[in-house]
């Protein structure tokens, strides 16, 4: 399970880093939506992780407020896009 977190958790960053060199405003909005994808997976490992024991509900809570606040940037950059078109 933690070795699935590492995963996720680091894709968030790179696919955002891909989405500012996105060669079009779409591959720019579909690297965002994976960078989305991912934080919402990270989020439900978070839970998981928290809910088995392997880490406590103080870490849980700060990773969750973490990744809670990339999800609504992210979200927010993605519907700026949309409404932009």
């Amino acid at each position: 399970m933690s070795k699935q977190l590492l995963r996720c958790g680091t894709s968030i960053g790179a696919n955002v880093e891909e989405a500012i060199g996105g060669q079009s405003k779409k591959d720019f909005f579909a690297k965002l939506t994976i960078s989305y994808k991912e934080a919402r997976e990270t989020h439900y490992w978070i839970r998981l992780l928290t809910d088995t024991g392997y880490i406590s509900n103080e870490q849980s809570e700060s990773l969750l407020a973490d990744v809670t606040e990339l999800l609504k940037i992210i979200g927010s950059i993605q519907k700026s896009i949309r409404n932009s078109n």
